[in-house]
């Protein structure tokens, strides 16, 4: 399975000066192709033992500072980014031929950032939030269920649902930032942000071969 992509192409000159700019100005034209979730992004972490693990989270945030997701701190992500800071993401928009690959360090965000985000949720998902033990062994889909009708009972709708202790953001801080877009005969175009504090905006742009 092959797919000829035809692009413009890509020009250093095409870029903005720094990499969330950047970002910003594909993330729009990904909402405006109307890419079913644009804001879909693999994450990538490593393990202490250097076992690296990688899923699909949905990016909720972003400005100067990186980019923000919300988890389960006792994740296996969770635990393996508290373990190594270290993680990538990627955002596959392949109805576009394009992907951005960031990597950076992760730190959590502050409880009153997850506090507000939590407030926006979909009471069910509030009400998800407590019920799964991300990545924890359960015997049945039973077992989950029965812990959501508990808590659906507990807190109906309409009654706020406190934020749970062990779930909250990490934001990406970058330190990479590729930009590909798909041209014909392999020949596309990768251009890469490199966070250097002796360049204009702190930012060094280079082009690497495809």
């Amino acid at each position: 399975m092959r797919e000829q992509y035809r692009s413009t192409p890509l020009h250093e000159s095409d870029l903005a000066a720094t990499p969330m700019e950047q970002f910003a100005h594909w993330f729009a034209e990904a909402a405006a192709a109307a890419l079913h979730e644009p804001n879909a992004m693999v994450v990538s972490s490593v393990s202490a033992d250097g076992r690296p693990s990688s899923r699909i989270v949905l990016l909720k945030h972003f400005d100067d500072q990186g980019f923000v997701f919300f988890t389960n701190y006792d994740s296996r992500k969770g635990r393996e980014i508290d373990a190594n800071a270290s993680v990538c993401l990627l955002f596959p928009w392949h109805p576009l031929a394009r992907q951005v690959i960031v990597t950076g360090e992760a730190s959590r965000v502050g409880r009153a950032e997850t506090a507000a985000y939590f407030r926006t949720r979909p009471h069910g998902s509030q009400l998800g939030a407590w019920a799964s033990e991300q990545s924890a062994v359960i015997a049945s889909r039973e077992e989950l269920t029965g812990r959501y009708e508990e808590l659906a009972a507990r807190y109906p709708e309409g009654e706020q649902v406190p934020v749970p202790p062990h779930w909250g953001g990490f934001r990406v801080a970058p330190d990479m930032v590729e930009f590909w877009q798909g041209s014909e005969n392999r020949m596309h175009d990768r251009l890469r942000y490199a966070r250097d504090e002796t360049a204009a905006g702190g930012w060094r742009l280079e082009r690497l071969s495809p």
